[in-house]
């Protein structure tokens, strides 16, 4: 059965994979000259599609790990080293630019109806870390219970990421650079700090100690 730690520790990996605040300006690019109306739908529409490919890799990450010969201690390696690289970008403003640059080039590229899905959804929502750290979390809640507790963790989160975005101008207009640079890299710290603890523990899955 989970405990209340390991709740709140599914709940901050998440939460800082997923840097709400760092997706509101992201979200104010993908959506300029758009109504109130059309941004309430963008917003709603890509965290519910971000929620079901969450919920399936919950569901069914290890499974399909297992099917491939992987064990959860080499994913728990192989997925730490990838947010620590997320980390690492979240530090030194580097995801910041690429989620921008990935923005631009959706609004020159797709139809505005399928901005919610790509790039809103995939990957700027559930991009690879928050898979990766999806997969590794379900992985230490193997009970039927333990998932749809991780389930309901994961439709928190996406409830705050879509207030976020509904928000995201003020929000935007309320934190400033300055802020958002503060936010990202203190989030950024706190994420090199989880994918590392990822890493030692997969170590320990992996040999044994």
């Amino acid at each position: 059965m989970a405990t209340p730690d390991m709740l709140v520790n599914a709940l901050t990996t998440m939460l800082v994979t997923l840097d709400p605040p760092g997706l509101a300006p992201v979200f104010l690019g993908l959506t300029v000259g758009m109504t109130a109306l059309q941004r309430r739908q963008v917003a709603f529409r890509g965290s519910l599609i971000a929620f079901g490919i969450l919920a399936v890799f919950a569901l069914f990450g290890s499974s399909v790990l297992g099917l491939l010969g992987i064990s959860i201690g080499a994913f728990r390696i192989a997925g730490g080293l990838l947010l620590f690289w997320i980390s690492f970008e979240m530090v030194f403003e580097k995801r910041q630019e690429r989620k921008e640059k990935t923005s631009q080039a959706a609004i020159t590229i797709d139809h505005i109806h399928n901005i919610a899905v790509f790039p809103l959804a995939l990957p700027l929502i559930a991009g690879p870390g928050a898979i990766s750290a999806t997969v590794l979390l379900s992985g230490t809640l193997p009970g039927i219970v333990d998932r749809a507790l991780f389930i309901g963790v994961i439709a928190l989160i996406m409830l705050l990421v879509y207030a976020t975005l509904l928000v995201a101008e003020r929000l935007d207009r309320f934190l400033g650079v300055t802020g958002r640079a503060i936010l990202t890299r203190l989030l950024g710290v706190i994420l090199a700090a989880l994918s590392v603890q990822f890493v030692v523990d997969g170590v320990r899955s992996a040999f044994n100690l």
